[in-house]
């Protein structure tokens, strides 16, 4: 047996207990964490130090540094993510349809969690803690396997949990950590379908594509954020530049960032005019089709074919002219990821119509997609944003974690 079979089988093992645990038990464990995350924060801070040093050390991105970056203040962050977790409703149990059938039969529907659950992540400390307590709140045992670059941040922040759930009178096993950050783990991991129930990954493009198309364990893509924002000829222009801006800069690295504008051709100019100027505060680097470049000079550079699929999780934003809504609405079904589409414009009916039309698991009119997040939706923390159509789709929190079961009530009836 290898090592990840028998952390398998121990966390099988550890999921028929926390399953029946009850609500109570779990909040303690949730309160346990959040109090060990506080208490001992400088020793997560200390392994998170190495682990920054030794991706400067490597050549990081700074946008990727910043994801893996853990402050004091992220930190209480973190935290404050867990506790709005205990104060969720806990989904298990619940019923959520009841019916009495004509032969007297009594038959609801009860949500249950999924089992055991497999997170593949990359170079994000905090999804380490945000992965255990939706977990655990939803009676799921999780199996985190992050990625070299935070290894040392997130053993240290393991070690930490499964004390905080032993002396909560839970199994430490409820959350462990995959020790090997190399491929052939990750590959055996995929294919751990024996003790696994749902494998999901969060990190980009390629990540994410490689386990959906290797996996043999049932996958949930998350993550993928090819995202759009179009400005319409009837858009409030200084609204959609700001609009623009917090999308592309506020946190360019994260999976709701913008990294496509569409611009209808009749404000192409005077758009670009007031949009740049406050770009420009971050150097955001502009490929643009023809009709942009002409507008912008040597401000734009010529975008390429494979500019109009990238998720660049960078300073970095791909400008694209349209004639109208309708090409905005094509262009975005053909390139997008599902993920979140934004439309800025004053007229209701061209709203509705994108509404409607565009493919995604949210769709904004005059707002930011980097709202797409579990905190801003009030589910508390979230463990992704699933871009699929099953078994979830968007934010995906407690109840996104859960599967159902038939619960039968008869009285002597045969068929």
């Amino acid at each position: 047996m290898t090592a990840l079979q028998r952390q398998g089988t121990a966390a099988k093992a550890a999921s028929y207990a926390l399953s029946t645990a009850g609500t109570a038990k779990k909040n303690q464990a949730l309160e346990a964490i959040a109090q060990i995350l506080t208490d001992c924060q400088e020793e997560w801070l200390s392994a998170n130090a190495e682990d920054v040093a030794a991706a400067k050390a490597a050549g990081m991105r700074s946008a990727m540094l910043d994801r893996l970056t853990l402050t004091p203040d992220r930190i209480a962050g973190i935290v404050e993510g867990v506790r709005q977790v205990i104060a969720l409703p806990d989904p298990i149990g619940r019923a959520d349809r009841t019916e009495t059938r004509p032969n007297g039969l009594i038959i609801s529907r009860r949500r249950v969690p999924l089992g055991v659950i497999a997170i593949i992540f990359e170079a994000r400390p905090n999804v380490t803690v945000d992965a255990a307590a939706l977990c655990l709140k939803s009676g799921n045992v999780c199996i985190l396997r992050g990625g070299k670059e935070a290894i040392r941040s997130n053993r240290a922040v393991t070690v930490l949990m499964r004390k905080a759930l032993a002396s909560a009178g839970l199994p430490e096993d409820c959350v462990s950590l995959v020790q090997d950050t190399g491929h052939e783990t990750a590959n055996e991991l995929m294919h751990l379908e024996e003790y696994v129930d749902v494998l999901i990954p969060r990190g980009g493009a390629g990540l994410i594509r490689t386990v959906a198309k290797e996996a043999s364990v049932p996958v949930i893509r998350t993550g993928e954020g090819v995202c759009h924002i179009y400005i319409d000829g009837e858009a409030d222009l200084d609204m959609g530049a700001e609009i623009l801006y917090n999308a592309k800069c506020s946190r360019p690295s994260v999976c709701n960032a913008v990294e496509c504008v569409l611009i209808q051709e009749d404000v192409l100019e005077p758009f670009l005019k007031r949009a740049v100027p406050l770009l420009d505060r971050y150097r955001v680097e502009l490929r643009c089709d023809e009709k942009a470049r002409k507008v912008l000079g040597e401000r734009g550079l010529s975008a390429a074919e494979s500019d109009w699929d990238a998720e660049y999780d960078d300073y970095i934003l791909a400008v694209r002219t349209v004639r109208d809504m309708e090409e905005a609405i094509a262009f975005i079904n053909a390139h997008g990821t599902q993920h979140s589409e934004s439309i800025i414009t004053a007229n209701y009916f061209k709203a509705q119509r994108f509404l409607d039309a565009v493919d995604a698991a949210a769709v904004y009119v005059n707002a930011s997609t980097r709202f797409t997040d579990g905190g801003e939706f009030g589910l508390g923390a979230e463990i992704g944003i699933s871009t699929q159509k099953m078994h979830a789709r968007g934010p995906m929190g407690l109840e996104e974690l859960t599967s159902c079961k038939y619960v039968v009530y008869g009285q002597g009836q045969v068929r």
